[in-house]
């Protein structure tokens, strides 16, 4: 059996939904001949669990190309490293990539953005947490169906509630009555920002997303100078009154040396629950003319749509993907983009260098 030919046939294989090749992202970890059959290792630095049928198909058909049909057995793992973030910065315990989800202005469906993304992460086989920055009107706990949970308690460190999904969520909505109004000062959410982060025992997370408020204020020159960012993606509609601020946002994280990974254009068609028919209600074109133009990635158009936003009023998202492919598929690209635009990063390989004291 010629093992080299079989490497390089596997190499040659593209990814599928990518234009990226198994031997690009080093993938082919193992080719061995045992008495069952030929034992094939592949890993990833990103997700791969919905594609991976896909993989497996196109694995046999080309290893049946060099030497015919024999029994393959085919093992697809995972390790998703922690990435670079901006200089200075610690990392944390517990979380490996930090993703800050930002729009300029209020009203684009961020939230709705970020516990769609973390859903279709989850769903894509990585660890995924996230963190609802936006402290004056957190919906993280109510999207992510875990509003009547409470985080548990260890060690002076707080035990982020776990939804069914296996996403970590930590939210001021646990701790404060979300009936009653955060009257709070920059300073003091600022305090509380980092004290949810920090103070808060993530369990290996690949992924943390950060869904903040909107603006550029207080809260995201936090995120800039005491928290370590992997990279931020900004949520916008195609309307123009939410492109000007999608810009301000873009070049607030330019200012503060944080990587924009791309553009998210929501709301970019409307899609009728009952005949299917797609309408640009908000405009055409805008998200992805935007990142165009600031010569960064469009990483997804987002669909409007009514069980949407009934899967987010309910705590539904994975019953959501269950029951709507299309929607579920839209989600999915936009989040296999961000993990690969992630996994793109140089890697962080401060924890490998002992510390050093002088005194």
């Amino acid at each position: 059996m010629n093992i080299p030919a079989i490497q390089s046939a596997l190499e040659a294989l593209v990814i599928p939904a990518t234009q990226r090749t198994l031997g690009n992202e080093k993938a082919v970890q193992n080719i061995s001949r045992n008495s069952d059959g030929l034992h094939i290792d592949l890993q990833f630095g990103f997700p791969v669990a919905h594609i991976g049928s896909d993989i497996a198909n196109l694995v046999q058909e080309a290893v049946f190309a060099q030497i015919g049909e024999t029994d393959i057995h085919l093992s697809i793992h995972t390790d998703i490293a922690t990435h670079k973030v901006q200089p200075g910065i610690q990392t944390i315990k517990g979380v490996k990539n930090i993703i800050a989800v930002a729009s300029g202005k209020g009203g684009v469906g961020k939230s709705t953005t970020t516990a769609n993304l973390a859903t279709a992460m989850a769903k894509m086989g990585a660890r995924v947490g996230v963190l609802d920055a936006d402290l004056y009107g957190p919906s993280q706990p109510t999207m992510l169906g875990v509003a009547e949970r409470k985080p548990d308690q260890k060690s002076q460190k707080l035990i982020p509630v776990t939804a069914d999904n296996g996403i970590q969520v930590m939210s001021i909505g646990f701790l404060v009555d979300t009936d009653q109004a955060v009257v709070w000062r920059g300073p003091m959410l600022s305090q509380a920002l980092q004290q949810l982060l920090f103070q808060s025992e993530w369990d290996d997370l690949d992924y943390l997303f950060i869904d903040l408020p909107p603006g550029t204020g207080d809260i995201q020159l936090t995120l800039s100078q005491k928290i370590p960012v992997t990279g931020s993606v900004v949520v916008t509609t195609p309307q123009d009154i939410a492109l000007i601020d999608a810009r301000k946002a873009i070049d607030m994280f330019h200012k503060v040396n944080i990587p924009i990974f791309g553009v998210l254009e929501n709301m970019s068609v409307h899609i009728c629950s009952n005949c299917g028919h797609s309408e640009a209600i908000f405009g055409s074109d805008g998200g992805k003319n935007l990142a165009a133009k600031l010569n960064v990635p469009l990483l997804g158009q987002l669909p409007l749509s009514l069980p949407v936003r009934e899967a987010m009023d309910n705590g539904t998202a994975t019953v959501l993907f269950e029951q709507q492919p299309q929607i579920e598929a839209v989600y999915t690209q936009a989040a296999f983009q961000l993990a690969l635009a992630v996994s793109d990063k140089g890697k962080d390989f401060s924890s490998r260098f002992p510390k050093i004291v002088v005194e």
